[in-house]
């Protein structure tokens, strides 16, 4: 569990982060979504130790992350698994390397255990037969799934997604949707999603956090967005015709 206690974050006396408080909750899909500007990048750098917050906690099941020594935290930073809006797979590399460098710089296996796990992460989502190819051969949607079966092979506790959707059709889209949240339940993984696609919000929102303007608006799941009442959350998320004919519809 991720805990965050009274976050702040100003950079040059200019607020960005006002006083956030959540709870990010293990085995579950946890998503921060809000507008471009509203502090979601900002946040998830706060949450994975990348900035330091002006004021307030980062607890990792208790422990404070900025409170930790230089050792702590590389062994935190082991527990995290990260996917970035571009997949970042070294191009240079075979798919299979890239699944296996994290292997190769943090843990203790052997070269043919480290082989064979990350041949099970790629076989988890769906790349056999990849192996050799390198990320220049394969599409958008391949190229996340290999980034997540890179992000994976460590066996994380956490997993942080930074619009892990960004550049794919809707049907990829919820492909990559359905792969993360039946890995954190597989994996029982504290997972935070920022996103501002509404089909992830719909699709695998079972804890979300709304910011605006830097604080935390609303809090909930999928099912309280359609029933809820404040204005700022409405405007956000069902500023599409498609998903006010769904509200409606609800009512």
């Amino acid at each position: 569990m991720i805990e965050l206690r009274d976050i702040h974050k100003s950079f040059d006396g200019r607020a960005v982060l006002r006083g956030i408080d959540a709870v990010f909750e293990d085995g579950k899909t946890n998503l921060i979504i809000g507008q471009s500007g509203s502090g979601k990048t900002v946040l998830m750098k706060n949450i994975v130790g990348l900035y330091v917050p002006t004021s307030g906690k980062v607890l990792y099941d208790g422990r404070d992350i900025n409170d930790m020594t230089k050792k702590e935290k590389a062994l935190i930073h082991r527990e995290m698994g990260m996917i970035f809006q571009a997949a970042a797979l070294f191009d240079s590399m075979s798919v299979l390397e890239n699944v296996m460098f994290p292997l190769d710089m943090f843990s203790d296996m052997n070269e043919a255990d480290r082989i064979k796990r990350a041949k099970y992460c790629l076989s988890r989502v769906n790349l056999e037969g990849t192996e050799s190819k390198f990320p220049g051969e394969l599409s958008g949607g391949m190229q996340k799934r290999a980034a997540i079966a890179r992000a994976i092979a460590l066996n994380p506790k956490y997993l942080f997604c930074d619009e892990p959707n960004s550049g794919l059709d809707p049907k990829t889209s919820i492909v990559i949707d359905q792969l993360i949240h039946s890995i954190t339940i597989e994996y029982k993984m504290t997972t935070v999603v920022n996103t501002h696609d509404m089909n992830s919000v719909m699709g695998i929102g079972e804890k979300i956090i709304f910011l605006a303007g830097g604080k935390k608006e609303w809090e909930g799941t999928k099912d309280d967005i359609m029933s809820s009442t404040n204005e700022t959350l409405n405007s956000f998320i069902f500023a599409s015709d498609l998903f006010r004919k769904v509200k409606e519809a609800n009512r």
